[in-house]
């Protein structure tokens, strides 16, 4: 349905270029939503999207800009006039801008830009460019609002009129002092709802939750959910005011995470990207798959090991799958729990030792469950009480053993200061293939003499 309608424009947009109708043009495509505005323009030719930078100012199309990946506005940028292109980058807020000059590879095209624009605008960017990535600072934008203690609403509401359009938020207003430092917090509807001559120190609130310039993305998002915030305050070592993160930039740091921990656990990290190459995405994957691969040796020797058991009593052989399979997947549930824990902060709420019972608890219920079950299946299938026993106790180890696994592997990793994704599925699926197969086949080892 959406893709229809934006069909639609398109064909609008195609023929106001064919007719040169510029009037009719910009005066339905500025109504449009800026997202639709960029859905559009991207289908279109190059030659097409030329004429609408001469028909759209810079700072119309900053707005659409912002809605793109970082791919179409390079690409963008590298079609437009270089006056243009600053002028227009002028207007983007100064956190998105930093993370558009962030990924550009070339150096001098990037000095090039920045010098071009306006000196104040990109020293904005470039402040933003000083933090190192994946910090408060470097998500940060500089488009606030400080006020004084000393003011009163009526001065406050004077100073929103003329400058509340060009921040990137309004609900929060920070309060300062004369050297810049932090001190209090006023909402908007506190400023609407109070007496114009009451004064600021009055009305606002000292206890602010702020972030450090180099606190971790991740835990000022984590900042922001908990205290269910639409911006936080970042500030330095001096506590001076710098810059504020707001719910967007979190929903970003969000998908982005999300983006990486899924290619940790899947062990396709930095290949997710749906624009890469098959040859590109090969390349990144393929150094997973070899090491997966020589791990897999490891589980193969583990059976051969147990040639003699095999030969014995060829039916084991039968249950192997069975055993890695549910060893496997109960070690990776566990791991999602854990991983998941420890990005939300709900780990530190409930501790180590009750995660690690609770996950063990778990294996050792699904153990009995599955155990139970292969007892019966197994028994009428096979007619074999004894095969039967030494499967179903195996399941019921190798279950118990594998939750229990999966939920410490990523804990002493995250202890180690790396990230406990990197404990992916695979890797945990092909320990845990091993330790089941080790304790299938010496529980059936032990009893082979009664099969």
């Amino acid at each position: 349905m959406i893709q229809d309608s934006i069909d639609q424009m398109k064909k609008q947009v195609r023929n106001w270029l064919k007719e040169h109708d510029e009037r009719t043009f910009r005066e339905t495509f500025l109504d449009w939503h800026a997202n639709d505005q960029m859905q559009v323009i991207r289908e279109l030719e190059k030659q097409e999207r030329r004429l609408l930078y001469e028909w759209l100012t810079p700072a119309e199309f900053s707005d659409i800009f912002q809605e793109m990946d970082y791919e179409d506005q390079f690409f963008t940028v590298k079609e437009m006039n270089e006056n243009y292109a600053a002028e227009m980058l002028n207007e983007v807020s100064a956190d998105d801008a930093a993370a558009f000059f962030d990924k550009i590879p070339m150096e001098e095209r990037k000095e090039s830009l920045l010098k071009m624009m306006d000196p104040a605008e990109a020293a904005k960017v470039r402040e933003i460019l000083s933090y190192p990535r994946e910090t408060a600072g470097a998500i940060m934008t500089k488009e606030y609002l400080e006020i004084f203690a000393d003011q009163t609403v009526r001065d406050v509401m004077t100073f929103l009129r003329k400058t509340g359009q060009d921040v990137e938020t309004i609900y929060y207003l920070y309060v300062v002092n004369g050297e810049g430092s932090l001190v209090g917090v006023v909402s908007l509807r506190d400023v609407i709802v109070n007496n114009e001559n009451a004064d600021i120190r009055d009305i606002m609130s000292t206890r602010v939750v702020s972030a450090e310039d180099d606190l971790d993305q991740e835990e000022v998002a984590r900042m922001i959910k908990t205290y269910d915030l639409l911006a936080v305050p970042v500030v330095n070592k001096q506590k001076d005011l710098v810059g504020i993160v707001t719910v967007d930039d979190v929903m970003d740091v969000l998908e982005d995470e999300m983006t990486e921990d899924i290619g940790e656990i899947s062990a396709s990290k930095g290949s997710t990207d749906t624009n890469l190459t098959a040859v590109q995405a090969a390349k990144k994957r393929a150094p997973w798959i070899v090491l997966l691969m020589f791990l897999g040796l490891i589980t193969a020797n583990v059976i051969g090991q147990y040639e003699e058991t095999l030969e014995a009593v060829v039916l084991l052989s039968v249950f192997i799958p069975l055993i890695m399979d549910s060893a496997g997947n109960t070690g990776t549930q566990s791991l999602a729990v854990v991983v998941r824990s420890l990005a939300t902060g709900s780990f530190e709420r409930k501790g180590i030792s009750q995660m690690l019972k609770r996950e063990l608890g778990t294996g050792v219920l699904m153990g009995l469950i599955c155990a139970v079950v292969l007892i019966i299946t197994v028994s009428i299938i096979y007619d074999s009480p004894m095969l039967a026993g030494i499967v179903a106790v195996s399941i019921f180890l190798t279950l118990s053993v594998a939750a229990f696994i999966g939920a410490v592997l990523p804990l002493i990793i995250n202890k180690l200061h790396i990230d406990p994704a990197v404990a992916s599925g695979p890797f945990i699926t092909t320990l845990n293939d091993i330790i089941g197969l080790f304790i299938y086949f010496t529980i059936a080892t032990s009893f082979i003499q009664h099969l």
